[in-house]
């Protein structure tokens, strides 16, 4: 799967959810508590597939799901640049001291296995918008 596809189908399904509880008529508070890590494994099975095992992708005490991507996160799947002979295909723009470049064969992707940043409740509500196509639109280079 590519990053765009991954991409699009992530925001289909946040944009499900988001529109689930705007019905509910919930606020931007009990929006970003329902996308709690312990309510989404037990609510939204489907959105992760982490859930199904009851597996965090960071292990951070109280990790919200409401971006479950980085908005700093920089992406292209025909590749950013060439680094000696690898193809670099993401990277960090804020250059997080917990993330990461991985070489994998011969692509050069972003780690963000030790980054918290955008699943802190204090990011979310600072960076919050419904449409999770716009707290990301900086992503796709």
């Amino acid at each position: 799967m590519t990053y765009k596809n991954w991409f699009d189908a992530h925001a289909d399904k946040h944009k499900i959810i988001v529109n689930k509880l705007l019905k509910k008529n919930y606020t931007k508070v009990q929006m970003i508590d329902y996308f709690d890590f312990d309510n989404m494994v037990k609510n939204e099975n489907d959105f992760c597939p982490l859930y199904k095992e009851n597996k965090k992708c960071h292990d951070i005490q109280n990790l919200n799901c409401y971006l479950c991507a980085c908005p700093n996160f920089r992406f292209d799947d025909d590749g950013i640049k060439q680094v000696e002979e690898n193809t670099q295909y993401s990277f960090c723009d804020i250059e997080s001291k917990d993330g990461e470049q991985g070489i994998y064969a011969d692509k050069i992707h972003q780690d963000c296995s030790k980054c918290g940043v955008p699943h802190h409740r204090s990011y979310v509500e600072k960076n919050f918008n419904l449409d999770w196509k716009i707290i990301m639109r900086s992503c796709k280079i």
